[in-house]
């Protein structure tokens, strides 16, 4: 517990919003997630979130514990000193960002702003791409709510850096904290309230553009990062006896590079950088210049997945009627996830040439099935997913794949692995088997 006596609202309970209320809440301190889906709503009050995120659930039944209210009545949030707005900004087929949900949201709040005698505080973490606190959020709190802001009320840019499958740690831990607006009273405060929340971690507070700048650098740089590793495995994978995961580790070694995101794989995915790349590929270009850099890490991202179709038919040569087995839907391990996954685009591109495909996922089999339906079958375990199966992709790095063994590929009709993840490179199996940047 923190000592924080305040009321907080958190409008939108997806991955980031109730990952930081159940936080706030299981911190003993008022909270109230508002969220305009109503079923979502209960089941967020019988304990379950709507997805999967390590400690998520327990954090949750804690925060529900104590005091933490969950509805989708917005006149709630009229004794909240503090308004997260947590709601989605999805992406246009362009690669903008598509702004009614969060305009919707930030007109309802005005109204709030406008009832409240509160001095509040309205903080967006909501990924937005620069200008669009000042042209756009703005404009609409001053008008709904008759008020000026600064003055009447704040507005604070925050942009959220977490990760899926440590969500929780990142939202109690965060590495740094970004506010983006003017030095008011209401960013003291915010500020007073952030450091006795977070004592151990840096605030940087800038203007609004870049804070929303910084987000989209963030996520793009890290995108980058994954695109050069992977574009080096591919020219690995040409050379003989080099090791793609050597290079990795040694070149992150100098601190001027890092080791995080130099793991070579099939691509980057996930609900994050692949729509905060074309978002600001999009911007980019709207503002007058041409992001030659940004659109090449995604040409080689895109490339990527052509890379395993093509070492699958050299391999077994026309893909039609014969069975391929994938391991691993979701984005990445521990987590459901299978937005923007590079596995839900292999598999679209396997049906295209009229493959056979079964799948399985520890987490994530629910949420393939929405998508694929029964155009594809889905293993109730490795053993049933291996059964009479020409080749396995391992497109996820799940704990549960590394048992893999000669007791699971007996069941294969054709004892053939690719390993996107290089998963068994020291180990020997009894099969033929391809590891992406491994050069033989």
């Amino acid at each position: 517990m923190v000592g924080i006596d305040m009321k907080i609202g958190v409008v939108g309970l997806g991955f980031v919003g109730l990952s930081l209320s159940s936080v706030l809440a299981s911190k003993n301190i008022s909270t109230i997630g508002i969220d305009s889906d109503k079923e979502k709503c209960k089941t967020i009050l019988n304990g379950k979130p709507p997805f999967f995120e390590p400690e998520l659930e327990k954090t949750l039944k804690e925060g529900l514990g104590k005091k933490f209210l969950i509805s989708d009545d917005f006149s709630l949030l009229l004794d909240c000193e503090l308004i997260f707005v947590t709601v989605g900004t999805p992406q246009r087929n362009d690669g903008s960002i598509e702004l009614s949900i969060i305009k919707n949201a930030i007109k309802k709040i005005s109204y709030i702003l406008n009832k409240s005698k509160k001095a509040q505080t309205v903080i967006i973490k909501s990924t937005v791409v620069p200008g669009t606190m000042k042209n756009v959020v703005l404009p609409i709190l001053e008008k709904g709510s008759k008020k000026r802001a600064g003055k009447d009320f704040g507005l604070i840019s925050n942009p959220e850096f977490l990760q899926e499958s440590s969500a929780i740690k990142n939202t109690k831990f965060p590495h740094l904290i970004i506010l983006g607006g003017y030095q008011t009273l209401f960013m003291k405060k915010f500020k007073k309230f952030l450091i006795k929340l977070h004592p151990n971690t840096e605030i940087i507070v800038t203007n609004h553009q870049t804070a929303e700048m910084i987000k989209y650098a963030n996520n793009s740089f890290l995108a980058t990062k994954i695109s050069f590793i992977n574009q080096l495995s591919n020219i690995c994978q040409r050379i003989p006896e080099v090791n793609i995961d050597e290079i990795a580790k040694v070149i992150g070694l100098d601190p001027r590079i890092g080791q995080l995101f130099l793991n070579a794989g099939p691509g980057y995915g996930g609900s994050c950088l692949p729509k905060d790349m074309k978002a600001l590929i999009n911007f980019s270009n709207k503002v007058g210049v041409k992001p030659t850099l940004l659109d090449a890490v995604e040409e080689i991202n895109v490339k990527q997945l052509n890379q395993i179709i093509s070492l699958l038919e050299r391999k077994i040569g026309k893909i039609n009627s014969k069975k391929i087995t994938v391991f691993g839907t979701s984005f990445k391990p521990n987590t459901d996830d299978v937005r923007d996954s590079i596995s839900i685009q292999l598999i679209q591109k396997l049906l295209k040439k009229k493959a056979n495909v079964t799948v399985f996922d520890p987490r994530a089999i629910e949420n393939t099935k929405k998508i694929f339906g029964k155009k594809i079958s889905y293993g109730n375990s490795m053993t049933d997913a291996l059964d009479k199966s020409q080749c396995v992709i391992i497109m996820t790095h799940w704990k549960q794949f590394e048992k893999l063994d000669a007791r699971y590929l007996k069941r294969m009709n054709r004892k053939l692995i690719i390993d996107c993840r290089r998963i068994f490179t020291n180990k020997k199996l009894d099969a033929e088997y391809i590891a992406l940047g491994l050069g033989k």
